[in-house]
């Protein structure tokens, strides 16, 4: 504002938000520095990061963490009066982000999801170190120390368990708005999921169930029981979902997802357009159906034929 009133900088008008558009004068050169408006304590990634993590996951090291209550504070300015919020995470890093929102439910007694997406990619150092010693990517030896198998996973653990990856309870509290503890860790559950590519012949054979089976748990909500194996019965039903395997027991089928109200997707596994319909109407109109696995095979593949060589 100075600079402005000094005539060092031109106003040029005013944005949709009412913030001034401002420029340099002619012939002005900035020589200062921009201050940073994160002064609040609570936003040391010093203090709030990269100390916090060590005591989460001792000897392990991350560039740069995040401060935890910086990204609590971030989150809560949108999400306060939204308990059943889903805060997806694109680039997880050390997953300070899923940690915040664990804070954020136990304040005030909400059901937030976090989704952390990262990779497990190693540091430069590690990977020259690796290379040396003649390992490769998708070795135990290499994968064990990428980020996400290194830092991410072993960090959310420590947060909900307050325990360190050897076992010790984690040192220190936890401050600020709700101090408490992080001994305590928190009343949340965790699942780890790794993406992998599998072949569609296995998969249309119903071979790779267990393989799919994480996706299907997700798209009925991620609730309740996940049916992990094929189903001896031919059929079962869990508390958001139930699949179908063998339609000669499709009627048991349709009158179990009829008894269970919380149900809301039906996973039917055939090749024949016909029988996926005749199933799909005596299923109450509420209950979601999908055809397996034609779906999951439609919805990854590649289109060869778009491909042009350039």
């Amino acid at each position: 504002m100075r600079a402005i009133e000094r005539g060092e900088l031109e106003v040029l008008g005013r944005d949709e938000n009412g913030s001034l558009i401002i420029q340099n004068v002619v012939g002005r050169v900035r020589s200062q520095v921009g201050k940073t408006l994160w002064t609040n304590g609570a936003y040391s990634a010093t203090e709030h990061g990269s100390t916090l993590l060590r005591k989460l996951i001792p000897g392990r090291k991350f560039p740069f963490p995040k401060s935890l209550y910086a990204v609590e504070d971030s989150l809560r300015h949108y999400i306060v009066n939204k308990p059943d919020a889903v805060v997806v995470d694109f680039f997880a890093g050390s997953g300070t982000t899923a940690h915040a929102s664990m804070r954020l439910n136990r304040q005030d007694g909400g059901r937030r999801v976090s989704i952390s997406i990262t990779n497990n990619e190693v540091s430069p150092e590690e990977q020259k170190s690796l290379l040396a010693q003649r390992r490769r990517q998708g070795e135990s030896e290499w994968e064990q120390l990428g980020i996400c198998e290194h830092v991410t996973k072993p960090r959310l653990r420590a947060a909900v368990e307050g325990r360190t990856p050897d076992g010790a309870p984690v040192v220190g509290e936890y401050r600020f708005i709700d101090p408490f503890p992080m001994a305590d860790g928190f009343e949340e559950n965790i699942e780890f999921f790794t993406l992998t590519y599998e072949a569609p012949l296995r998969v249309q054979a119903n071979r790779e169930f267990n393989r799919i089976a994480p996706l299907l748990w997700l798209r009925a909500g991620s609730r309740g029981r996940r049916i992990d194996v094929v189903p001896d019965e031919g059929w079962e039903v869990a508390d958001a979902y139930g699949v179908l395997v063998d339609l000669d027991r499709a009627s048991d089928f349709v009158a179990a997802v009829r008894a269970t109200e919380s149900i809301t997707h039906a996973f039917i596994v055939t090749d024949e357009e016909r029988l996926f319909q005749a199933v799909v109407r005596d299923l109450p109109d509420a209950v979601e159906p999908v055809r397996l696995y034609e779906s999951y095979l439609t919805n990854f593949r590649i289109d060869a034929t778009r491909a042009v060589a350039r």
